[in-house]
C-alpha cells in the first residue's frame, strides 16, 4: 500500500525537482518546519514577496528587462532591477515587523525595516566616511512594501526613496542623518503618503524626472 507522507508516492503528482522530493520531505512537514522557526519563515517571505513583485513588473509591457543581482554583491543594491521604457530602476522589497501590526477600526499601522543586512563602511559625497546599516538617500529607486502579515493576501505599497523618511539617530552626525533612511518607516493600510498601492504612476513620475 502507497505510503501517503511520501512525497514520491503514486498518490502524490511528483516534480523531481520539488525541494519536497529532492529533501524527501512532506508538505505538512517542510510548513511546520517553517511555522516552528520565525527567522526562516521571516525570510523565506522575503524571497516569495520577491517573486510576487517580480510577476507584477513581469506583466507590464512597458518592463523590458527584469533582473536580480547577486545576493553576495555588497556593490550592487536592490531586490529587483528592471528596464521601464528605457530606463534602469532599482527596487528595494521589505516587509513589514509583525510585533509593529495595530488595527485601529479599519486602519492598520505597522513599520518595516529599511536597512542593510550588515553593516557596511558608507562613503559620502564629501569623502566622509560611516559605518552603518542604513540605506542611503538614492541608493534605490523605489520601495515596495508587501502587506500579507496584516490579511494574508499579497497587496504591496510602493514609495519613492526621496520622500521616505530620514535617520534621526543622534549619534550620527546632522550632515549624515540627510543622506540616510531611517531604518524603521511607518506604514499604514489603507496607504497614506508617501505610500500608494499603483507602482506603475511613481514609475512615470521617476521617468518624467529623469527626462526633465
Amino acid at each position: 500500500m502507497p505510503n501517503s507522507d511520501n512525497p514520491v508516492s503514486p498518490t502524490h503528482v511528483t516534480n523531481p525537482n520539488s525541494i519536497l522530493t529532492r529533501w524527501d520531505i512532506t508538505d505538512a512537514e517542510l510548513t511546520a518546519i517553517v511555522d516552528s522557526n520565525s527567522s526562516l519563515r521571516g525570510m523565506m517571505m522575503g524571497y516569495v514577496a520577491e517573486v510576487k513583485l517580480t510577476r507584477l513588473l513581469e506583466a507590464n509591457a512597458d518592463v523590458s528587462e527584469s533582473m536580480k543581482y547577486d545576493d553576495h554583491d555588497r556593490t550592487q543594491k536592490g531586490d529587483r532591477v528592471i528596464v521601464y521604457k528605457g530606463r534602469k530602476f532599482v527596487l528595494e522589497a521589505k516587509s513589514l515587523q509583525t510585533n509593529s501590526i495595530r488595527k485601529d477600526g479599519a486602519r492598520w499601522t505597522a513599520k518595516a525595516q529599511v536597512d542593510a543586512s550588515d553593516r557596511r563602511t558608507v562613503i559620502f559625497p564629501d569623502g566622509s566616511k560611516l559605518n552603518t546599516t542604513c540605506l542611503r538617500v538614492g541608493e534605490f529607486d523605489i520601495l515596495a512594501v508587501n502587506l500579507f502579515a496584516l490579511e494574508g493576501k499579497w497587496d504591496f505599497v510602493f514609495a519613492k526613496n526621496s520622500d521616505l523618511p530620514r535617520s534621526s539617530w543622534k549619534q550620527y552626525k546632522p550632515k549624515h542623518r540627510k543622506q540616510l533612511l531611517a531604518s524603521l518607516v511607518p506604514v499604514t493600510w489603507p496607504p497614506e503618503p508617501p505610500f500608494y498601492t499603483e507602482l506603475f504612476p511613481i514609475l512615470e513620475e521617476l521617468v518624467r524626472d529623469r527626462s526633465a
